[in-house]
């Protein structure tokens, strides 16, 4: 399997991570993707760098003013008298309509829906590169290739068009599904990470040409908290293309596994011309977020059955943080993919 990373990842280094009140080290760490590219090439996957296809297909996403911010937010905090390191919102607009802020606070603010996406002085170009990640990948599948994996960092599917939250600041699987409609009638997104992907689900709500399912831990006890409830289907033109299926904190194989069933039975239905997977490896039993407890044959198995589809398919990276067994489920998905396939 094609490969695609950046080594540009390691430039983000957040260090502030706020939890119940506390401040903790960042568990979104640039080891993750070391961990996991040793792993894939391990398994003797083709590695390869994205190439930059520049700002256009992340314009295809994010509105202007957000991707005007990520660029020159650190800069202009830092030259605030006594900033911090880095960029930490402090103020939010709540629910809108609101007045567009000049400050760099208020657009701090503006651009974030919590404290879990600080931004360092690499951290725009880290998450750019990783954005090209996943747009190599989705060219790669649109080239003929049946699959793909974009092993992106940092991770994506939490950011809206215009906000950044939960580690995400581009959403790289929302790219490669933009990327994949410009030449496809019909896109489906499968989200497997341990959190609902809020971020994806919100960019295409109100779209039928692109389907979104996530299978996650109930949100009523996790985060997002808001978002990924069972009663999301979608609005107007969108309304039954988004199919959320929440599971019980600390679900292990067999639930998550008739979850995907049902997520796949959808996306057959539906038809469509590609594939994108939301692949957060954050499920698994050893995850210190430990959310779900999905072991390694879990993985392998969940793989094959979307493999079965017979779609083209990108795999996008997502979750899956330093528990001791991150690089071998990585092994066991790729390997239960490209054994099933047909």
């Amino acid at each position: 399997m094609k490969v695609f990373q950046t080594e540009r990842h390691a430039l983000h280094d957040p260090q502030f991570f706020l939890v119940r009140g506390q401040p903790r080290p960042a568990a979104e760490q640039p080891e993750r993707a070391n961990r996991l590219l040793a792993a894939a090439r391990a398994q003797g996957h083709d590695i390869a760098e994205a190439p930059d296809r520049g700002l256009a297909p992340l314009a295809e996403v994010h509105t202007p003013e957000y991707l005007d911010y990520l660029q020159v937010a650190h800069r202009q905090w830092r030259e605030l008298p006594g900033a911090s390191a880095e960029v930490i919102p402090n103020a939010h607009p709540g629910r809108r309509p609101a007045h567009y802020p000049r400050s760099i606070v208020g657009r701090a603010g503006w651009h974030s829906s919590d404290t879990g996406a600080p931004i360092g002085a690499g951290t725009w170009e880290a998450s750019y590169a990783a954005a090209q990640v996943a747009v190599a990948a989705a060219d790669q599948v649109l080239g003929g290739a049946r699959e793909a994996y974009a092993l992106c960092r940092p991770p994506g599917h939490h950011a809206t068009a215009d906000t950044a939250g939960g580690f995400c600041f581009l959403n790289n699987t929302a790219i490669a599904a933009r990327r994949l409609a410009g030449r496809h009638a019909r896109v489906a997104v499968l989200d497997v990470d341990v959190h609902h992907g809020n971020g994806t689900q919100s960019i295409f709500y109100r779209s039928r040409q692109v389907l979104t399912v996530s299978l996650h831990a109930d949100p009523h006890d996790f985060y997002p908290y808001f978002w990924g409830h069972a009663h999301e289907r979608g609005e107007d033109e969108g309304e039954g293309f988004n199919l959320n299926l929440p599971l019980p904190l600390g679900s292990g194989d067999e639930p998550w596994l008739a979850a995907g069933g049902q997520a796949l039975e959808r996306i057959s239905r539906f038809a469509p011309d590609a594939l994108v997977v939301a692949l957060g490896l954050d499920a698994a039993e050893s995850d210190p977020l430990q959310g779900l407890r999905i072991t390694r044959p879990g993985f392998a198995r969940m793989a094959g059955l979307i493999a079965a589809l017979g779609l083209p398919t990108v795999l996008v990276q997502e979750g899956g943080y330093l528990g001791p067994e991150l690089g071998d489920n990585l092994i066991a998905f790729l390997d239960g993919f490209e054994r099933a396939r047909p």
